[in-house]
């Protein structure tokens, strides 16, 4: 085995100098390289300006991703809720509209329904709740509750003039009905002023309405109106429910019909009659028709009564005296009549009719 001469002069064997040879050249693979003249650009501006560097490549840090907390709790409320219809299909609305059913309001009555309203939790009326515990708590306010549909052209009228005239048909409902003054005992004359002055055997009843009522002309026939020394409305609100309905009448005349329930909350008048509370219920059911001019004498913007009769429960079953008279405690034993009704259901058709005794009938809820 032969022999070689170190770099430092020594003498060394073959094979510690081809162990030196391996190892130098291994060293030499990781021996640092001479930067590229663009690292040593880059390292050059980065000793210049070190504030660079906080937010240059050299500090940047990889995103991590955003937890989706937002879908998860989406995907769990939405779980509970079919969890909620399929357990109890009849709750879900009450879910959506605050929890309360019973204050939900009614959609306007588009046609006669099918049975009466459910049966409600016993709760006596309060000045600041008058229509607590009955179905009315749920139906519209004054002119709202009437629903009027949409008009098409019948008979001698357009679109436009049968539109006119239902409008003009609620209209006479408000002003007969709800309006403020007529229900303290005031003469209604703008109701009067939308019934053709023409109609003799109508317009001879308002004669004697006012002055002598009678069983066959009696106001309530036609108007609500309370005795202001004798009641007084609760609040400023009258709940209604019905709708107009039209068909083309007699010699081409268009014809309305009115079927419309009020509950007026009232008590008595004076200050020292305790905090009952009366709900005085009537329903109401008016045809009218606007005539053709040139087929009937008639005065433009007014109608012709072809029939009405009432309902009414609460409003006081003695002697005619053109005004509702609620009874009040032990009177209201005195004023019973043996004929009941449901005031609030609108399934049937309207009674009455004859006089205004047969007219009055005892709730079997109010």
């Amino acid at each position: 085995m032969g022999a070689g001469t170190g770099p430092d002069g020594s003498s060394r064997s073959d094979e510690e100098w081809e162990r030196f040879l391996r190892e130098s050249m291994a060293g030499a693979a990781d021996a640092p390289k001479e930067p590229s003249a663009r690292a040593r650009d880059v390292a050059k501006r980065l000793r210049m300006d070190p504030a660079r560097g906080a937010e240059g490549w050299r500090s940047y840090t990889p995103a991590r991703p955003k937890r989706r907390t937002g879908w998860y709790v989406a995907g769990l409320l939405a779980l509970l809720t079919l969890l909620v219809v399929a357990l109890a299909p009849g709750r879900t609305v009450d879910l959506f509209a605050g929890g309360d059913r019973d204050s939900a309001p009614l959609a306007g009555e588009t046609a006669r329904p099918t049975q009466a309203p459910p049966a409600e939790e016993a709760q006596r009326p309060t000045a600041q709740e008058p229509f607590r515990g009955s179905p009315a708590a749920r139906w519209a306010s004054g002119a709202a509750g009437i629903t009027v549909p949409k008009a098409r052209a019948v008979g001698w009228m357009s679109t436009a003039e049968v539109e006119r005239a239902l409008a003009r048909s609620r209209d006479f409902l408000v002003a007969s009905s709800l309006d403020r003054g007529v229900l303290r005992g005031e003469r209604p004359e703008k109701a009067i002023a939308l019934i053709n002055p023409h109609q003799r055997d109508v317009q001879d009843l308002l004669k004697t309405a006012f002055r002598t009522p009678g069983e066959k002309s009696d106001p309530l026939l036609l108007f609500s109106r309370f005795r202001p020394s004798q009641a007084r409305l609760v609040g400023s609100v009258v709940k209604t429910r019905g709708r107009l309905t039209y068909q083309e009448g007699e010699r081409g005349a268009l014809q309305v019909t009115a079927d419309v329930t009020f509950v007026y909350p009232v008590t008595r008048a004076d200050a020292g009659g305790g905090d009952e509370i009366v709900r005085t219920i009537i329903r109401r059911e008016l045809v009218m028709s606007w005539d053709d001019p040139d087929k009937v004498i008639t005065k433009p913007g007014t109608f012709s009564i072809v029939s009405y009769k009432y309902t009414m429960t609460n409003g006081g079953c003695g002697a005619p005296t053109g005004y509702f008279t609620p009874p009040f405690g032990a009177d209201r034993r005195a004023d019973e009549t043996d004929r009941e009704i449901d005031p609030y259901d609108r399934s049937g058709p309207v009674g009455g009719g004859g006089s205004a005794g047969d007219e009055c009938a005892r709730a079997t809820r109010s």
